[in-house]
């Protein structure tokens, strides 16, 4: 287990620790040999749907709001008092049809690649089905 003041897989000095699946919040350039991101480097903002690659509803139900509260730290300026209370710019719960879903904008990753890596990591792991631009769900 990692401990304050501890250096990080990616280099950084470890500040805050809020569960093993938690990004850190530093903006800290990733190291040569760190794999790319999983989307490519389009401006496009990225969907991550609420539906598995075998087509079931991704559960807990709340998911979308729950990823977006670990990010909410994450936005233009940087955190600022009360800014927890709010859902970042970048990482917004939404739906598309009766199915939930985040949208990640590009400009988390410019802010902070590992952010950005922890949303698109956050689907793989789970078999959550991606789209660049709006996802069109057949009936």
């Amino acid at each position: 287990m990692a401990k304050r003041g501890d250096v990080g897989r990616y280099g950084e000095q470890v500040k805050y620790l809020c569960g093993a699946a938690c990004p850190v919040g530093n903006r800290v350039r990733r190291r040569q040999n760190h794999p790319p991101p999983m989307a490519s480097t389009s401006s496009k903002e990225i969907y991550i749907l609420g539906l598995t690659h075998q087509g079931k509803a991704f559960r807990p139900s709340d998911w979308s709001e729950r990823l977006a509260g670990v990010m909410a730290q994450f936005r233009p300026g940087g955190t600022q008092p009360g800014s927890h209370i709010a859902y970042s710019p970048w990482c917004v719960p939404s739906s598309v049809g009766d199915v939930k879903c985040i949208i990640v904008h590009p400009d988390l990753r410019d802010y902070d690649v590992m952010a950005w890596d922890f949303c698109l990591n956050f689907a793989r792991d789970n078999d959550l089905q991606t789209s660049e631009g709006l996802p069109r769900l057949s009936e």
